[in-house]
């Protein structure tokens, strides 16, 4: 566990993250916030020799490049992972648009400027990327977590409309 940081007494750079992956050059830290992942699996997909979900830790930083890296977790749909740039390379950029991919049998995948408030205007999370569950059955709603998949999900296709 020589890469996680930091110890469990140290105070967190960002709330919710509870695991901190950093390389021994000192180039890149990632973040990783469970309570947020829905194991779509880019990460791993993306870079298998940095992310193991079989292994502890399972964010193996020395094992790729920082630019390969932040590439990587720059496709996770959740926000579950975020990067921290200490070697001059470019950190997350923030969307200028807001986008929405409602996945095939799945949850809403959302990037852009977010500001995700719950009742009584108490901001529940402000993030960059989130999965918004549709299914209903989530457990960690409004966040998706992964139960669409478990329960049998599925959505049908929207109406085409032809121009006329």
């Amino acid at each position: 566990m020589e890469n996680e940081l930091p110890p469990e007494d140290e105070e967190r750079k960002r709330p919710g993250v509870e695991r901190e992956y950093r390389n021994r050059q000192g180039e890149i830290v990632v973040y990783w916030e469970p309570k947020i992942c829905n194991h779509t699996g880019n990460c791993f997909r993306g870079l298998p020799e940095v992310f193991q979900p079989q292994n502890r830790p399972w964010v193996l930083v020395d094992a790729a490049n920082a630019d390969n890296i932040a590439e990587v977790v720059m496709t996770c749909p959740t926000g579950a992972l975020h990067f921290e740039r200490f070697d001059g390379g470019p950190q997350e950029p923030e969307p200028e648009d807001t986008t929405i991919d409602a996945r095939p049998n799945g949850p809403l995948h959302i990037r852009g400027r977010l500001h995700i408030v719950g009742p009584g205007g108490h901001q529940i999370r402000e993030d960059t990327r989130v999965a918004l569950c549709r299914c209903g059955a989530s457990e960690n709603k409004p966040f998706c977590d992964g139960s669409h998949r478990r329960i049998g999900f599925r959505t049908t296709n929207p109406p085409t409309i032809s121009a006329k």
